[in-house]
C-alpha cells in the first residue's frame, strides 16, 4: 500500500471535491437482500475479492474454498462491490468492472441484459426490481457519471429474469452526471457531482425529495425511504412515503448508513459504534463493537467488526430472532480504490491478520481500502493512539489506565496534587519511622515472657510423616512449628491455628477467595511472604465425616503432586479445626475468565488452559495409584496460576476398590466435555438466559447438523485458520456423547489437545 505523495495542490483539491462512498452505503463490502427468504453476502479478506454468502438456516453457501455441498452461489465471480435488491444481489466484477446480478433460486444465473452486460460502472444500486449502475470503470480516478437502469422480473416457476425497460428512464436524470446511486422500491436517487440529490422512477415523488441543493457524502435506501450523511456536517437527512419516515438521532456524525423495511442503522464517525433508529428493538444492537461496515436486509442487520473482521449480527424484533449462521470467516473491511487515501481515512494494513504471503485484501496491488478514522472509544476505554496514515485509532481498555491523560475519560479519580503527594509521603515516613520504634519496645520487654510461656504449654501433637497417627512430641519447642522452606512430594507442611488465622486476618470474609460444599477458602499470607489458599472445613463436613477419613484423604492428598493440579502444601488440625493449605492460583478460575468479565482469554490460551486441564484430569485418572476421579469438573474448579496455567482443585477422592471406576471417569470426561464447549462459546453451562438454557441441548444439535461454527464465541478475535477450534467442538461431541462408552479418556482427550496446541493458529 502506498499512501498520499503527490504535490500539496492535489491534496487539497481532494479535500474539496465530494468524498467517495467506496466502502459505505448501499454499496459496500457486505449486502442483503430484501425479501423473506433474504440472504447476505460479503467479499472475503483472502486478497482475492471472493465472495462468502449466507442466509437463514444455513452454513456458509458460498465461497471458492468452501466444503460446502449445498448448490447456492456455486459460480459467483470476484467481486470489487456488492448491493441487494429484493431476492437479488448485483455487484461490480473485481477484473473487469461489468455489472454482475444473481437470485437465491438462480445459481450462476447473470440477471444483467446483455446490452449492458459489456459495459463498465464505478457504482450500482440494486431496489426490490430494478438495478440502476454509473457508467465509468471502478478503478478509475473519476468515479462519476451517467445512469443506466434495468428491470428484475418474475418469469415464472419463482425464477428470475432481467430486462431492458422504459420504466426508470428520465430524459432530465440522463443528463446528470452522478457520483453515487441508491434504489428502492419503484425509485432511484443519486448524488449529483455539481451537489444536491435527483430521484426517479415511477415511485420517486412519494419519497419527497425535492429541490436537494446540498451534498450527501453517503445515501441509502430502504422500501419506501431515503436517508443522506451531509458531506459538511456529517449529519444525517431522511425523506420517505406517508410520513413514516424514520427520524435519525440529531447531533451525532456518521460515515455509513444501511437501510432494512422500516429501520436504517449507521456507523458513528467517533467510535464507529453502530446506531439505529425507526421501528427496531434497539437493545440487540451491539454496545461493545465497532464496525468498519454494515449491510441490512428487512429486519436483519450484519456488520464487519473493525477488531477482527468477524461477522455480527442483530435483529429488530428480537423473539423472533431468524436462525442466521454467519461464516466464520474474515471479511473485507472495506472496498478496493486507486490512489491515496484523504486526509481523517487511513489505509488497511493486511499485515495485521499475520497471514503468511498476505500484502494486500485486494487483487491488484495498486489498489488499497481507505476507512474512516475514529476519534473515540467506546465506553470502557480510552484512546491510547492517534488514528494514522497505515492504522486506526487505538482504544485502551480503561483497567490499563495509568496516568493522568486517561482518568477523566475512563472516570476514575485523579492523583493529589504534587505537593500533597509529598507531604503525604513525609506522613507516612514519620509514622513508619515512630511505630517501628514502639514495636522495638514492645518486642524488648514481652518476647521473653512469650519463649517462657511456650516452652511451659508442655506436650504438643505434631505429625512425624506426611500423614498418619499422631504421635506425642515432648520435646517440641517453638521452632518446630516454623514454615518449611519448600514442600516435598510426600511431605505435607503441619500449621497452627494461630498462624493460619494471623495469614487469614482472622478468616475474614474480604480475605474469601470461595465457597463450596466443604466450606470456605482464603486467601492467606503466610510470615515467610508467600501467598497460599486456605480451605477450611464448615461445620456439616466436620459432622459427617470423621477424623480417619480426613487422615486418609490427607494421604492421599500428600503424594499429589502436578503441574496442572492445585497442590497440598499443608493442613491444621486443631480445636476441631480442619484447614488445608494449598498454593494460591492468583488469575482465579476459568469460569470467571468467561463469564465473569475478568481479562479475556484469547484462543492461544484458551486451548492451553484446555489441554493443561486435560492432562491434569489424566494425571489423577492414571498415575495416581490408587486412581482417583473428580466427581466436579467444572470451569469453576479449573484455577489460573501466574502463569495462566491450568490447574485442576477441589477434586474428590474414590479408590480403586470402587465398583464402578471407569463409569465414575467417563463422567469426568462428560463434564470436561461441557467445560469445553463453555471456553468454545464463552456461554454458561447453564444459563436461563438463553433458550435452551442448558449449553448442551444448545450446542449439539447445531454439531450435528453440520453448524459447528455456530457456537465459537465471536467476542474473541478468531485465528485465520478456524480448523483447530473446529477440531476442539468434535473432541467436545465425543466427550458428551450420550452413552459412556463412547467417550474417550481423558488420556485420549489430553492426546488430542496437545496435538491442537503443538500445531498452533495463525492470527
Amino acid at each position: 500500500m502506498h499512501f498520499l505523495t503527490s504535490s500539496l495542490l492535489f491534496s487539497l483539491l481532494l479535500l474539496l471535491s465530494p468524498s467517495s462512498v467506496s466502502g459505505f452505503g448501499s454499496m459496500g463490502p457486505i449486502s442483503a437482500s430484501f425479501d423473506l427468504n433474504s440472504f447476505f453476502c460479503a467479499i472475503d479478506a483472502s486478497g482475492k475479492q471472493d465472495v462468502v454468502c449466507w442466509a437463514k438456516n444455513t452454513s456458509s453457501i458460498s465461497s471458492p474454498s468452501s466444503s460446502s455441498n449445498s448448490a447456492y452461489f456455486s459460480s459467483i465471480p470476484a467481486m470489487a462491490a456488492l448491493c441487494g435488491g429484493d431476492g437479488f444481489l448485483c455487484g461490480i466484477l473485481a477484473n473487469t468492472s461489468q455489472p454482475f446480478c444473481w437470485a437465491s433460486n438462480s445459481s450462476g444465473t447473470d440477471l444483467v441484459p446483455s446490452v449492458f452486460k459489456s459495459t463498465t460502472y464505478s457504482h450500482i444500486a440494486a431496489g426490490k426490481n430494478h438495478v440502476c449502475a454509473i457508467r465509468g470503470s471502478y478503478y478509475s480516478d473519476h468515479d462519476s457519471g451517467t445512469v443506466d437502469c434495468w428491470e428484475i422480473v418474475s418469469s415464472g416457476n419463482n425464477s428470475l429474469k432481467s430486462v431492458q425497460s422504459s420504466v426508470f428512464y428520465d430524459e432530465n436524470v440522463s443528463t446528470h452526471v452522478f457520483e453515487n446511486v441508491v434504489s428502492g422500491d419503484g425509485f432511484s436517487c443519486g448524488g449529483v457531482r455539481e451537489g444536491g440529490v435527483v430521484c426517479w422512477g415511477p415511485e420517486s415523488g412519494s419519497v419527497g425529495v425535492f429541490n436537494v441543493t446540498d451534498s450527501f457524502k453517503v445515501l441509502a435506501s430502504g422500501r419506501g425511504s431515503l436517508c443522506g450523511i451531509l458531506e459538511v456536517s456529517g449529519e444525517v437527512r431522511c425523506w420517505g412515503k406517508n410520513d413514516s419516515i424514520p427520524i435519525p438521532p440529531a447531533g451525532i456524525r456518521f460515515v455509513s448508513l444501511s437501510a432494512g423495511a422500516n429501520h436504517f442503522c449507521g456507523i458513528r464517525e467517533d467510535n464507529h459504534g453502530a446506531e439505529c433508529w425507526g421501528s427496531y428493538n434497539f437493545s440487540s444492537v451491539p454496545k461493545s463493537s465497532g464496525f468498519v461496515a454494515i449491510a441490512s436486509s428487512d429486519f436483519t442487520t450484519c456488520g464487519i467488526r473493525e477488531n477482527d473482521l468477524v461477522l455480527d449480527c442483530w435483529f429488530a424484533n428480537a423473539s423472533s430472532r431468524p436462525d442466521y449462521d454467519p461464516p466464520l470467516e474474515l471479511f473485507s473491511p472495506g472496498l478496493c480504490s486507486p490512489g491515496p487515501c484523504r486526509v481523517g481515512e487511513f489505509a488497511f494494513n493486511a499485515s495485521i491478520l499475520n497471514e503468511p504471503d498476505l500484502t494486500s485484501l485486494c487483487v491488484r496491488k495498486d489498489l488499497k481500502i481507505c476507512s474512516p478514522c475514529g476519534s473515540n472509544c467506546s465506553a470502557g476505554s480510552f484512546l491510547s493512539s492517534p488514528c494514522t496514515e497505515n492504522a486506526d485509532r487505538v482504544c485502551t481498555a480503561c483497567s490499563l489506565c495509568q496516568n493522568s491523560s486517561c482518568r477523566e475519560v475512563c472516570g476514575l479519580k485523579s492523583y493529589p496534587e504534587k505537593h500533597w503527594h509529598k507531604l503525604s509521603k513525609l506522613v507516612i515516613i514519620i509514622g513508619c519511622s515512630a511505630s517501628g520504634f514502639i514495636l522495638i519496645i514492645i518486642s524488648w520487654c514481652i518476647l521473653p515472657r512469650l519463649f517462657t510461656t511456650r516452652k511451659e504449654e508442655g506436650t504438643i501433637k505434631q505429625f512425624k510423616s506426611c500423614i498418619g497417627k499422631p504421635e506425642l512430641d515432648t520435646d517440641a519447642t517453638a521452632d518446630s512449628f516454623l514454615p518449611s522452606v519448600a514442600s516435598c512430594p510426600g511431605m505435607a507442611q503441619v500449621f497452627r491455628l494461630s498462624e493460619l488465622k494471623d495469614a487469614t486476618n482472622g478468616f475474614k470474609e474480604f480475605n474469601e477467595l470461595g465457597r463450596g460444599n466443604y466450606g470456605f477458602v482464603y486467601k492467606a499470607v503466610l510470615p515467610d511472604g508467600r501467598q497460599v489458599a486456605v480451605k477450611r472445613a464448615n461445620a456439616a463436613t466436620i459432622i459427617h465425616s470423621n477424623i480417619r477419613e480426613f487422615e486418609m484423604e490427607l494421604e492421599i492428598l500428600c503424594n499429589i503432586r502436578h503441574s496442572n493440579i492445585v497442590n497440598l502444601l499443608g493442613y491444621c488440625l486443631e480445636m476441631g479445626e480442619r484447614l488445608l493449605v494449598y498454593e494460591y492460583m492468583p488469575h482465579g478460575t476459568l469460569h470467571d475468565h468467561l463469564h465473569s468479565g475478568l481479562s479475556p482469554l484469547n484462543w492461544n490460551l484458551r486451548l492451553k488452559i484446555a489441554m493443561q486441564a486435560a492432562k491434569g484430569l489424566e494425571y489423577l485418572h492414571k498415575e495416581v495409584v490408587p486412581p482417583v476421579v473428580h466427581r466436579d469438573v467444572k470451569t469453576s474448579n479449573i484455577l489460573l496460576d501466574s502463569d495462566w496455567g491450568a490447574r485442576i482443585a477441589d477434586f474428590g477422592l474414590l479408590t480403586s476398590n470402587d465398583k464402578d471406576l471407569i463409569g465414575e471417569m467417563k463422567s469426568d470426561v462428560y463434564n470436561f466435555g461441557i467445560g469445553l464447549l463453555e471456553i468454545l462459546s464463552g456461554r454458561k453451562a447453564f444459563d436461563r438466559g438463553y433458550t435452551p438454557p442448558s449449553i448442551v441441548e444448545w450446542a449439539l444439535p447445531l454439531i450435528k447438523q453440520g453448524k459447528a461454527a455456530a457456537i465459537i464465541d465471536r467476542n474473541v478475535v478468531l485465528p485465520r485458520n478456524v480448523e483447530p477450534l473446529l477440531k476442539l467442538v468434535d473432541i467436545a461431541e465425543l466427550a458428551i456423547r450420550e452413552n459412556p462408552s463412547e467417550r474417550p479418556t481423558m488420556s485420549v482427550v489430553a492426546t488430542w489437545l496437545e496435538q491442537i496446541v503443538k500445531d498452533g493458529l495463525i492470527f
